[in-house]
């Protein structure tokens, strides 16, 4: 058996994973878990991720999981371009700074606006406060700030001239509500990608 993605193409990190194999023609199947019906709590795929969460991965007898883990074993294993995770030790130390802060800082951020936003109105048919949600999208902006100041400044990629697994991370969480189905949703509710202030540069690159 080649090797083997267990994804839902809903979930940021997923896409992520799924986009660098496709760009990079790295042969794959795709295992579809769906998270919308549970299926990452299923008996069969507990017996690929413990933890219940995709991504997960499996090359023969090997399983993997965290999506940035994933990326970094498939730069390692296929032939792809240095500029995703390049060979130079400070512009790969640079890829490692900003996977590194985007878990606790944008990830979640942009996670916790989706949810406040879009989820529990729409999904969930709860509504947040607009204290809650203002406090919500405050939070994110600081973030986008830190983001902007810290590592795009004025460059055209995060890392410098040419696209990293940085920016895949990155784009993938900042375009979730306008790339996903979850985009029908926002609109219901008068959302656009337009609330996330700042990048838009960056955004169109």
């Amino acid at each position: 058996m080649g090797l083997e993605l267990y994804l839902d193409l809903l979930s940021q990190p997923c896409r992520a994973i799924y986009i660098f194999a496709k760009k990079n023609g790295i042969p794959f199947q795709l295992r579809t878990v769906d998270l919308l019906k549970g299926q990452h709590l299923s008996d069969a795929f507990v017996q690929v991720n413990p933890l219940k969460k995709v991504p997960a991965l499996k090359d023969g007898d090997f399983t993997l999981t965290e999506s940035v883990a994933i990326l970094l074993y498939l730069t390692r294993k296929y032939k792809v371009p240095d500029y995703w995770y390049p060979q130079d030790l400070q512009a790969r130390a640079r890829v490692d700074e900003y996977l590194a802060w985007q878990h606790t800082a944008l990830r979640r951020n942009c996670l916790r606006a989706l949810w406040h936003k879009v989820m529990f109105p729409v999904f969930l048919g709860e509504q947040v406060s607009s204290e809650l949600l203002a406090a919500t999208l405050a939070e994110l902006d600081d973030t986008l700030q830190v983001f902007e100041d810290k590592f795009l400044q004025n460059k055209a990629f995060l890392i410098g001239s040419q696209i990293s697994l940085a920016d895949l991370v990155a784009i993938t969480e900042l375009m979730h509500v306008s790339v996903s189905p979850l985009v029908l949703a926002a609109k219901s509710l008068k959302a656009d990608p337009s609330w996330l202030p700042g990048t838009g540069k960056w955004r169109l690159q």
